[in-house]
C-alpha cells in the first residue's frame, strides 16, 4: 500500500520550517507535493494558500500543511475554499482536536513562532488522529451547507 500524498505550501516566513517538514514527511514514508515557495525571498502567502487549498478543494489531495510566519494569514486564506478545513495549531492538543472533532484536512503552522521539534510533534499528532465522526460529522457538514447556502443567496441577490 502506498503512503498518502501530503501537500505543502508556505510563504517566505514558513520556508525554513517547510523544508524541514518536507524531509521529515518523506522519512515517514509520505509522498510530498510541494507547491512552493522554494526560497526565502518575500512572497505573498495567499498565493501559496491558494495552490494547496485548491488542490484539496478539488479532491486532488486529501490533506496538507501550510506555513507562514504566524500561520494566521495563510490559514485565513485557505479557509475560503469549499471543503477546506484549515486549522492553525500551536500544540499537540489543538492538533488532536482539529482532527478528532473538526476533521481538519489542512494543518497551518507558524514558522516564526514554533520550534522544529514542536512542529514535528504537532504534525505527528495531526497525521495520526482520526476523525471521531458522530455528532461532529453533523457540525462539519453544516459548515459546507451554510457556505453553499450563503453563495447561492449571494449569487441570487447579485444577478
Amino acid at each position: 500500500m502506498s503512503k498518502e500524498v501530503i501537500a505543502l505550501g508556505s510563504d517566505h516566513g514558513g520556508f525554513y520550517l517547510k523544508s524541514i517538514i518536507s524531509k521529515y514527511l518523506e522519512n515517514l514514508g509520505y509522498i510530498v507535493k510541494d507547491f512552493g515557495t522554494y526560497d526565502d525571498k518575500s512572497v505573498d502567502y495567499p498565493d501559496y494558500a491558494y495552490k494547496v487549498a485548491a488542490s484539496i478543494s478539488r479532491g486532488e489531495i486529501e490533506r496538507g500543511v501550510i506555513i507562514c510566519g504566524t500561520g494566521i494569514g495563510i490559514s485565513i486564506a485557505a479557509n475560503k475554499f469549499p471543503g477546506v478545513r484549515a486549522a492553525l495549531c500551536w500544540d499537540s492538543y489543538t492538533a488532536k482536536m482539529s482532527r478528532l472533532h473538526n476533521n481538519a484536512n489542512l494543518l497551518a503552522l507558524g514558522g516564526r513562532i514554533i520550534g522544529i521539534e514542536l512542529a514535528k510533534d504537532i504534525l505527528n499528532t495531526w497525521l495520526n488522529t482520526e476523525f471521531e465522526g458522530g455528532r461532529h460529522l453533523r457540525r462539519v457538514n453544516k459548515i459546507d451547507e451554510l457556505a453553499a447556502k450563503f453563495w447561492l443567496e449571494y449569487l441570487e441577490a447579485n444577478k
